[in-house]
């Protein structure tokens, strides 16, 4: 069957190389987008609030830990629905360390990424009665003790109980910010405002300050 003149027209007018140009510029963001997120876990982002299991937590922080010679070998997040997170962590210097407490803050925005971290309680299981002492010591005179705890290329600050960790410096080295769509880096499409644990998942509140038109082609790229 001929086509319409008026389509074989218009075709001929199209310029392919400039068509070529997009969606070679537009490839490694699609790329991206399509591998951070699902069109649902975007949605929930969208919307101001998306549900991350522990088994996500998990999973990355295994990735993490697996690529590096770090003094924290393994750990594991398990949340609770009275808002308490226990922590159980494998150390060089301090063997396996179990903590318990609360997220007093979580902040992602273009100028600061961070978690701070409220410790409630805290054993070190391979250190026999040595651990009743320092369970009953501030987890920085612990550190002061035995030496720094926290994995050696992202900053964490500890003072008394409370554990802040500078999330900044990980997210700028990841595809997210040096990738952009439509002039906005995907690192900044949105901002986190806090973090509430539950049974198995933490629910982050988000909020989005990008254009309509930037979030609908993000949305669209994952239809």
């Amino acid at each position: 069957m001929d086509l319409p003149v008026a389509i074989i027209e218009a075709a001929q007018n199209i310029d392919w190389g400039q068509v070529s140009e997009v969606i070679e510029d537009y490839g490694p963001v699609v790329q991206v987008i399509q591998h951070t997120w699902s069109h649902q876990s975007l949605m929930d982002i969208m919307n101001g609030s998306i549900s991350v299991p522990d088994s996500v937590i998990n999973d990355a922080l295994e990735h993490r830990l697996s690529n590096g010679d770090y003094n924290v070998k393994t750990m594991t997040v398990a949340s609770h629905e009275n808002g308490k997170i226990d922590i159980k962590a494998d150390t060089k210097k301090l063997g396996r360390i179990e903590v318990s407490g609360t997220i007093e803050e979580m902040v992602h925005n273009m100028d600061d990424s961070h978690v701070t971290f409220k410790v409630k309680e805290r054993a070190l299981k391979d250190h026999g009665l040595a651990s009743w002492f320092i369970s009953r010591m501030s987890l920085s005179m612990v550190q002061n003790i035995f030496g720094k705890i926290e994995v050696e290329d992202i900053p964490t600050t500890i003072k008394g109980n409370q554990v802040t960790v500078d999330l900044k410096p990980v997210l700028e080295n990841t595809e997210l910010a040096t990738t952009e769509l439509r002039g906005h880096r995907l690192l900044d499409l949105f901002r986190v405002e806090s973090a509430t644990p539950h049974e198995g998942y933490i629910t982050v509140k988000t909020k989005v300050d990008v254009p309509d038109d930037v979030k609908e082609m993000a949305l669209n790229v994952l239809r």
